[in-house]
């Protein structure tokens, strides 16, 4: 079969590489059909030209994965009314955490004939070969299907227990020299970076998190080592960031992961998100040596009882301690936090914006946003139970317009006292990160004119 996948354009610069369709593609390979990439991303091409392209060529399937987000579901939208009213409309599979929590809801608004809930790369497979041999989606785990105007949710699919027998992603069919210059933390011009999946699921279980499937499975370190291998030799990347939901799982996983590294002699920069738990001096060194230059750690709120609302198993003293060891060892430390949740109060925020001053290494601006109750997770249906918000369509039409905006207030603030308080608390955090811009550029010009600093190459910024 003939299969066109498409990646959505989010409107950066550089966008992010689309792990998710580059592993299915790879399956489509393997099993011999032809996979062509919509890019999308790269060209900014307006949906017209994706229907053009659908009237002109024929393709058996056209696949599209999103994210939930209030960006993306409206980008959905646009896409799916291209592909709809195509003159060679494909066989139409959705799938991504976007869809996968309310399956019927998005089936009315996009038209798909399948959506494929959780892991998709055995699951895509099977419709294929549904499709050719004209058999029913009845059987088929882990995908949701509309047959005569029902909506219908098939078994959950068991998860892949050995992410080694997953092929590489399909490499070959994106332009990597144009998704490697994507910037990150602690990165030189001449540094390409990627991203690699060294394992997924999460062991944790928080409040505002969608992630549907149960617990965490890692790859072996030699295939990690062997991806991260090919993407050198091969492409010259040198910068890996891990896109694990969490890749510090446990000490033993944090220290096998480094050492393999180290031995396997690899020049690279790396980063990756990580547990205050975790953050411990000796397992920070070791990480330091590795190559480790940032670690996105989830703080979300400095307030203890918030944190066990959100479910977070964390508390206040383990982040700061976790955070002054995360610099101690010279490793930046990405500090996110959000506002809003179940019992957070304007003291909530406060503490948060006095966690961000206090630890600041100026590797980045750093800002604090409202949370959402993406559908999916525990905090959407406790919004739904308390009458804060109707059902998906709720949520997607009328609450979720952007991601710097309340989707529902879970304060005891008036929505207008939230915003005051979250305008104040970043003018002082946005105030802070350019002060110290543009101290440094001032700093930066006495060493030019009174040290005479030759390796100065310019005022400009990009």
């Amino acid at each position: 079969m003939r299969i066109l996948l498409v990646v959505y354009d989010n409107e950066s610069h550089i966008s992010w590489f689309p792990q998710g369709l580059a592993y299915i593609a790879s399956v489509y390979q393997n099993a011999g059909h032809e996979v062509v990439i919509y890019h999308q991303d790269m060209y900014h091409w307006p949906e017209k030209h994706l229907r053009k392209l659908l009237d002109e060529e024929h393709f058996d399937i056209v696949g599209v994965s999103v994210i939930a987000g209030y960006f993306q579901y409206r980008k959905l939208l646009k896409i799916s009314s291209a592909i709809n009213n195509s003159k060679n409309r494909p066989f139409y599979i959705l799938g991504g955490h976007g869809p996968a929590p309310e399956p019927k809801f998005f089936f009315k608004k996009t038209g798909a004939d399948v959506i494929v809930i959780g892991e998709g790369e055995r699951t895509a497979i099977e419709i294929i070969e549904a499709l050719e041999n004209k058999l029913s989606f009845a059987s088929i785990k882990g995908i949701a299907y509309m047959d005569n105007k029902t909506c219908h949710i098939n078994d959950e699919r068991p998860l892949i227990e050995n992410l080694d027998d997953i092929p590489m992603p399909a490499w070959d069919l994106f332009n990597i020299a144009y998704y490697s210059r994507l910037r990150f933390v602690n990165m030189n011009n001449t540094d390409l970076s990627f991203p690699v999946l060294s394992g997924r699921g999460c062991k944790f279980n928080c409040n505002f998190c969608y992630r549907m499937d149960k617990g965490h499975r890692s790859r072996s370190v030699e295939s990690i080592l062997e991806e991260i291998s090919t993407l050198n030799r091969t492409y010259n990347i040198n910068y890996i960031i891990f896109s694990d939901e969490l890749l510090m799982t446990s000490f033993d996983r944090i220290e096998s992961i480094c050492e393999g590294i180290i031995h396997s002699k690899l020049d690279i920069k790396w980063t990756c998100s990580g547990r205050l738990n975790y953050a411990k001096p000796k397992v920070l060194k070791l990480m330091k040596k590795a190559g480790c230059v940032f670690i996105n750690y989830g703080i979300e709120s400095l307030d203890d009882d918030a944190l066990k609302i959100m479910n977070k198993k964390l508390t206040v003293k383990q982040i700061h301690e976790g955070v002054q060891n995360t610099l101690d060892a010279d490793i930046s430390p990405g500090l996110n936090i959000i506002f809003g949740n179940i019992g957070e109060t304007k003291e909530s925020l406060e503490k948060g914006v006095e966690f961000l001053l206090k630890y600041d290494d100026h590797a980045q601006m750093r800002t604090i946003r409202p949370v959402t109750p993406y559908p999916g997770s525990p905090l959407y249906y406790y919004a739904i139970e308390e009458g804060l918000l109707k059902n998906c369509e709720d949520f997607y039409e009328n609450k979720h317009i952007n991601s710097d905006l309340l989707a529902v207030n879970f304060t005891s603030l008036t929505e207008n006292e939230y915003y005051e308080a979250l305008y104040h608390a970043n003018k002082k955090l946005i105030e802070h990160y350019f002060d110290n811009q543009k101290q440094t550029a001032i700093n930066n010009a006495n060493k030019l004119y009174y040290s005479k600093d030759q390796s100065f190459r310019g005022f400009r910024q990009t």
